[in-house]
């Protein structure tokens, strides 16, 4: 006969199972970047819904929709909400070739970067508002290339 399960044993699991990325469609940065993680090879299954969208509203009736359009938001499959820079980060940890970096940026030596890399993107998303960033033609619009 084997022994029974100790008391308190815990077994591995992974906390998340699934993430819903909520993304400013409207947003060329957020588009392209969402098209980014769609590409990637996934460790934890992402599913990119606009925010403030309709099918976010049906999903998470208790969110504040109007937040999300400001910030990138994250949503664990167990509840988890995920925002600014924390959302980063998670999105990374859920790819398979980014999760080591994802486990540094969230260490306190790494957050700095993750901070910087989140208040770059916001800068260069409130350009695109105020008419600074580049056109973008018949909705496709690209993510900024390195200078040079």
């Amino acid at each position: 006969m084997g022994h029974p399960a100790r008391a308190g044993a815990v077994r591995p699991t992974t906390p998340v199972h699934r993430l819903t990325v909520l993304y400013d469609a409207d947003c060329p940065l957020c588009v392209h970047l969402r098209h980014w993680l769609l590409r990637q090879r996934h460790l934890v299954p992402l599913d990119l819904v606009p925010a403030a969208s309709r099918e976010a509203r049906r999903r998470f009736p208790g969110l504040d929709h109007a937040s999300t359009l400001r910030e990138i938001t994250v949503i664990g499959d167990r509840g988890q909400v995920y925002r600014s820079v924390s959302a980063w980060i998670v999105c990374l940890w859920a790819l398979a070739e980014h999760r080591p970096k994802a486990h540094w940026l969230a260490t306190p030596a790494g957050r700095p970067f993750a901070r910087a890399t989140v208040l770059a993107a916001a800068k260069w998303r409130e350009a695109l508002k105020d008419g600074e960033g580049p056109p973008c033609e018949d909705g496709r619009c690209e993510a900024p290339g390195v200078p040079g």
